[in-house]
């Protein structure tokens, strides 16, 4: 029992130097910019929303510039917070976006995706919308007002509606 002990505390105590070597690692990169005489990040953002689908699945979704894991990985633009909205006869994607001007945002659109980014000054935004039904690009429609991206899209096939007949509660 006691050499299975020493055996489980070696590695235990191999893993916390390893990850002590990580953590000096990640500190050091985070601050080479500054010691290269650059401008350091103005911040690092990481955010998650979950929601309960049409299926009863749960749905996570990820939003900042920090990618977790064992090596968490920053990258240089924020993936901003985004929700799509499917509508009978369109899909609507909303993106915070604050910081940017209208003219220094790109929206590309195809039949399954929207790849929209956007940069000023110190702020970049990235990001890749995979579409939940196919749409057609070319009756796309944006507008950005208070930081907040909205983009429309027609369906190549109507959602039907759901019928039934409404219950009256007593």
């Amino acid at each position: 029992m006691s050499e299975e002990f020493d055996i489980w505390f070696r590695r235990m105590r191999r893993f916390m130097e390893e990850f002590d070597r990580m953590i000096e690692d990640m500190m050091r990169e985070m601050w080479e910019p500054e010691r290269r005489g650059k401008m350091p990040r103005r911040g690092y953002y990481y955010g998650f929303s979950i929601t309960i689908g049409p299926n009863g699945i749960p749905r996570v979704r990820e939003w900042g510039n920090i990618r977790p894991g064992i090596r968490p990985r920053i990258m240089e633009a924020v993936e901003p917070f985004t929700d799509v909205i499917e509508e009978p006869d369109k899909i609507k994607v909303i993106v915070d976006m604050p910081g940017v001007e209208k003219e220094d945002i790109k929206v590309r659109a195809t039949e399954d995706k929207v790849v929209i980014s956007a940069e000023h000054a110190d702020r970049k935004y990235y990001k890749e919308v995979i579409l939940p039904a196919k749409v057609k690009p070319e009756t796309a429609k944006a507008q950005y007002k208070n930081g907040v991206l909205t983009i429309s899209l027609e369906r190549v096939e109507k959602k039907p509606k759901e019928e039934g007949f409404e219950v009256k509660i007593e």
